[in-house]
């Protein structure tokens, strides 16, 4: 068939059945409701209205924030609770209500947007510690180096052990 047959079906079930029906919740005719209230309605603006969804998201441990799920990096927050503004076209990201990142939404899912100024304090704060974050062993510990047939003798004997037990 075609466009032009498909919107007269559609005109024709409007009419008959989804506008002239008794609507469940206001008890009304579909098509009179309308016919009442289409005086007092206006025309949207020209301009788009700035609609603002407001959430709250935990900073990851690599300093980035979920939305939707993209993600958005922000300065050094790692596990605060921050406020996300999400408008149409921008993220915004607050701590205690001062504006700490901006990013373009991202379309799509599982995307990056990393502001490179967000990392610059990182890798000063990396450059400046002097103490290794894990120590091994104390003083004086020692491993001896051993090849790979003493541990396979040892796994052989263990076998044995185990089996007779």
């Amino acid at each position: 068939r075609n466009l032009e047959d498909l919107n007269e079906q559609l005109r024709d079930w409007l009419d008959t059945v989804a506008n002239a029906r008794l609507h469940g919740t206001t008890q009304r005719i579909v098509s009179e409701a309308f016919a009442a209230e289409q005086p007092e309605l206006q025309p949207l603006p020209a301009v788009p209205f700035d609609a603002l969804l407001k959430l709250e998201r935990r900073v990851s441990h690599d300093g980035l924030v979920s939305i939707g799920g993209n993600y958005y990096s922000v300065p050094d927050r790692t596990r605060r609770l921050v406020e996300v503004h999400q408008l149409a076209d921008c993220i915004r990201i607050l701590d205690e209500g001062r504006l700490v990142a901006s990013h373009p939404v991202l379309e799509g899912r599982r995307q990056y947007r990393i502001d490179p100024a967000h990392r610059q304090g990182l890798a000063r704060h990396a450059a400046r510690k002097t103490a290794p974050d894990i120590i091994v062993g104390r003083l004086g510990d020692h491993v001896a180096r051993r090849s790979l047939d003493f541990y396979q003798a040892v796994a052989e004997r263990l076998a044995v052990a185990g089996s007779r037990s």
